[in-house]
């Protein structure tokens, strides 16, 4: 599936198609070319997919997020994100529940490995006890950067560790976690389908960045009709205009 988008990415010059807020579903790096492809997101491949739709509903990390988590939980959103060989996309170091405050902190976001993920073609790095510390400013200069500041994020390069595994894997992370990951160095693509589960009683306090029309979906358990709260801050997000989160850890601030 994955294979036919970047076939076709390749007769298309920038971002294409259109997700449910309108913006493209399909991102490529700067410099994507027929010759050399560099698809690195496909956002929301569960509503043009019911292959990946059926993974979203019914898995064993799903049935893991249960047992970890809660047995009442709602789908939140779904990407994939691809490192193709020789592209040089990356991530910054960043937590996922500033991009998406909830009323309580049970997020975790579930990483199925597409591809083999080596120590060369860009795996996922992870602070170890980062769960446990500071929701950390994603904010700089009045612009939202995506991304925690370069002296946070060279005190988490110094302490991380990465996530490997074979095709077929998953990783669960929670929403707190510090994470990022390097380029591609190796001539093997590293594609991942995320996705992100959060306890039904966990309500959203700012609008979905990657909204969907399986938004809130209940995907195990029942619909308590509750809500609960959890006491922490964190700076709301800005909403992005841009095709991915990818465009928006690309902005310098001054």
């Amino acid at each position: 599936m994955f294979a036919g988008w970047v076939e076709e990415s390749r007769s298309h010059d920038g971002p294409w198609g259109e997700t449910f807020d309108g913006r493209p579903r399909f991102d490529v790096e700067p410099g994507h070319c027929p010759e050399r492809p560099a698809l690195r997101r496909v956002a929301s491949p569960i509503e043009v997919s019911d292959a990946y739709l059926g993974v979203m509903r019914d898995s064993p990390a799903l049935r893991a997020v249960v047992q970890l988590v809660s047995p009442n939980l709602r789908f939140r959103e779904s990407k994939l994100n691809s490192k193709l060989p020789g592209t040089a996309t990356h991530l910054k170091y960043h937590q996922d529940l500033p991009f998406g405050p909830l009323s309580n902190e049970d997020l975790v976001t579930v990483l199925f490995h597409l591809d083999d993920v080596t120590a060369e073609n860009g795996p996922l790095e992870v602070v170890p006890g980062s769960h446990r510390g500071p929701l950390y400013d994603h904010w700089h200069d009045d612009v939202f950067t995506g991304a925690v500041s370069p002296e946070v994020e060279a005190w988490a390069r110094g302490e991380s560790v990465t996530c490997g595994g074979p095709a077929g894997s998953a990783c669960l992370m929670n929403a707190r976690v510090l994470h990022g990951s390097a380029p591609n160095l190796s001539d093997r693509p590293r594609t991942l389908f995320i996705v992100q589960y959060h306890a039904e009683d966990a309500h959203p306090l700012a609008p979905n960045h990657l909204p969907s029309r399986f938004d809130q979906e209940v995907v195990a358990g029942v619909d308590t009709g509750r809500v609960r709260c959890s006491d922490y801050e964190v700076e709301f997000p800005e909403t992005p205009t841009v095709a991915s989160f990818f465009a928006v850890q690309a902005v310098e601030t001054s």
